[in-house]
């Protein structure tokens, strides 16, 4: 019998290609309801944008992060089986993130996805998750989840060989985030507060021109396996924990594999083995630029890469909307 094909053999077919269709696919359909006060219109084209470009994408996917329980979500859904054929995947996606940042016109929205081989991705319910991250090049455990915030920045600022008031830390601009954020400026750091947008909020962290050393704070537990790809191919640390509100919620955990409610994940625990990573701009980002009109078509900027050879690939597509049945 043959073997299946696994992730690092299917890179001739050009697989990081096709993830940036898929993304270009979403980010396009959903840029048409940029400013327009309609989040759930946005997300709603991005969805099904996405949903359709897997057609043409040569794998057997299983969503495993995705828009929700099968009675919740149409379209890319957890379970649902993505791709027209060929090796088995994991699929993390994320069609829209930065519904209300798009619904504003606002910065830094984009359309994600992740790639792993069948099994690799921790499967996090759509709960809270405390997270914590920095970039690459730094000791090992520089940072660490239930380490006191002090402690954390002088380590941070140190590994850095700066001083604690250069740092800049990236979080959600939450209520509930408040006391962390009077930690950090009581010890000198600063703060960049974002409206939404995790999952680049983390990304940041491992690149240089953004200007974030360490992301801190808790969002949603799918957006932080999606960050925890983007990270496992540029390089940087992560640690995650589950924040659940009820035994109803601990319960469905443990119907999705997790035994242990109150363990830290790190970077590898949520994301592991051969990794890919894509991302398209929606509005324009620290990051990505957003889609862009341009005569009859639209130019879009992505990001896709991959954790076996560390590569990181920026994509401008340019794209005819006449030919391509497309509008914005």
């Amino acid at each position: 019998m043959t073997e299946p094909l696994r992730l690092g053999e299917v890179s001739d077919r050009n697989l990081a290609l096709e993830l940036v269709r898929v993304t270009e696919a979403a980010a396009i359909a959903a840029a048409r309801w940029i400013g327009r006060g309609k989040k759930n219109d946005a997300d709603g084209a991005a969805v099904e944008a996405m949903r359709k470009a897997f057609d043409t994408v040569a794998i057997d996917g299983t969503v495993v992060i995705g828009e929700g329980e099968m009675d919740e979500a149409p379209m890319l859904y957890i379970g649902e089986k993505v791709g027209c054929g060929g090796p088995a995947m994991d699929i993390a996606v994320d069609p829209l993130e930065g519904t209300t940042i798009t619904a504003k016109g606002g910065p830094n929205a984009i359309a994600t996805v992740a790639l792993a081989e069948r099994g690799n991705f921790l499967h996090a319910p759509d709960i809270y998750m405390e997270k914590i991250a920095v970039g690459g090049g730094l000791p090992e455990g520089v940072v660490a989840l239930d380490a006191p915030v002090k402690e954390n920045l002088k380590n941070l600022a140190l590994a850095k060989g700066i001083d604690v008031s250069e740092l800049m830390v990236c979080m959600l601009d939450r209520e509930r985030h408040a006391e962390e954020i009077a930690k950090i400026r009581e010890a000198g750091a600063r703060i960049l507060l974002i409206g939404d947008g995790d999952v680049a909020g983390v990304i940041a962290v491992a690149q240089p021109d953004a200007g974030v050393d360490m992301y801190l704070g808790s969002g949603g537990a799918p957006e932080g396996v999606l960050a925890a790809a983007a990270l496992r191919c540029t390089g940087g640390q992560m640690q995650g924990r589950l924040m659940f509100e009820d035994a109803a919620q601990i319960e469905r955990a443990r119907s999705m594999g997790i035994t242990d409610p109150g363990h830290i994940y790190t970077l590898e625990q949520m994301a592991r083995g051969d990794v890919m990573f894509a991302a398209t701009g929606v509005t324009s980002g620290a990051m990505l630029k957003g889609v862009r009109r341009a005569g009859h078509g639209a130019v879009t900027h992505s990001i896709v890469m991959r954790s076996k050879s560390g590569t990181v690939r920026y994509v401008e597509g340019h794209h005819n909307f006449a030919k391509k049945n497309l509008n914005l």
